[in-house]
């Protein structure tokens, strides 16, 4: 039986959720930053950790700088 990566009990078929390779727990599935909720697909990984997309994932890994990554973010000297 699979043990869930946060919660390390044992995971049953009937609430089995698989995300990043592993068997979670539907409520144990969560950003790491904001504790949402999250549905398998719909999410980013760090180091083994589901992050929302946006706006956690995006603010913690992604682009830095005014508007993270769009045209205004160039950084002038």
């Amino acid at each position: 039986m699979p043990k869930c990566p946060k919660c390390e009990k044992e995971v049953y078929f009937a609430e089995r959720v698989s995300s990043l390779g592993k068997d979670w727990h539907r409520p144990c599935l969560k950003c790491e930053k904001c504790s949402k909720t999250l549905s398998a697909g719909s999410h980013a990984e760090h180091e083994g950790k589901p992050y929302c997309n946006n706006p956690c994932y995006a603010a913690l890994f992604g682009p830095k700088g005014f508007g993270r990554g769009g045209a205004e973010s160039h950084t002038f000297k």
